[in-house]
């Protein structure tokens, strides 16, 4: 098995799986489904065309800095004048995510290869998102949960210099093997056509969060009741 690590970041990201009518909400990570509709634009791929093979491949993410979650509202007129249902949408602003797809060498490495040089614009979730920055961090030849915890922190200098100097904990979020059990989300995609977009059932567990040090983070006073999870 390969695995190709992905670094998702950009101003705006919005990865919604349970969305409908006119409230979008995203959840705190990337989705499986939307991750995949990256990887599908990068090939060529029309939203009509098969994408079994692509649902077959292992997902986790893990989450290096979790952005701020905002919400825009949104009005909207037909030409003729009449007013359409309010809506709203949500974002994260300024996170950084590491995604990694685990699968066989040829698929990973094909995939790599048409993100270097993508067929369709990329973006993050939803079309006003485009990702910044370097997108592919490289491929590895370990499993996904090894690669997620080999590599380097990915959040920015002025959210490191924000956090505490005794580390931060990076929570990792991957797809459950077949005994286990988990928080099961509406993220596997059957269709992506415009007419009939369908989306399946899978089934999330939450890892062993990954701690790293962080010296150019603030000094903090000793706070028990921080180490137990309180603010």
């Amino acid at each position: 098995m390969t695995t190709l690590l992905l670094r998702l970041a950009g101003p705006l990201q919005s990865w919604g799986d349970s969305s409908r009518f006119v409230r979008r909400e995203t959840r705190q990570e990337p989705t499986k489904s939307g991750v995949l509709g990256l990887i599908a634009a990068a090939q060529g791929r029309r939203r009509t065309e098969p994408i079994e093979d692509l649902v077959k491949l292992r997902f986790g993410v893990r989450v290096d800095q979790p952005g701020q979650l905002i919400r825009d509202f949104q009005t909207a007129r037909t030409r003729e004048g009449k007013s359409m249902p309010l809506s709203y949408r949500y974002y994260l602003a300024d996170a950084v995510f590491v995604a990694a797809v685990e699968g066989p060498e040829s698929a990973i490495t094909g995939i790599h290869d048409a993100l270097q040089q993508p067929t369709f614009p990329l973006y993050l979730g939803r079309r006003s998102c485009p990702p910044a920055g370097r997108l592919v961090l490289g491929l590895y030849s370990e499993d996904l949960v090894a690669a997620l915890r080999s590599e380097p922190w990915q959040a920015a200098a002025w959210y490191r210099r924000r956090q505490s100097n005794l580390g931060v904990q990076l929570p990792i979020i991957r797809d459950a093997d077949a005994d286990e059990v988990g928080e099961t989300v509406r993220d596997t995609p059957i269709s992506f056509s415009p007419d009939r977009r369908e989306y399946g059932w899978r089934t999330v567990v939450h890892d062993d969060p990954l701690h790293v040090d962080n010296p150019a983070g603030r000094a903090v006073a000793h706070d028990p009741f921080a180490l137990l999870g309180g603010s």
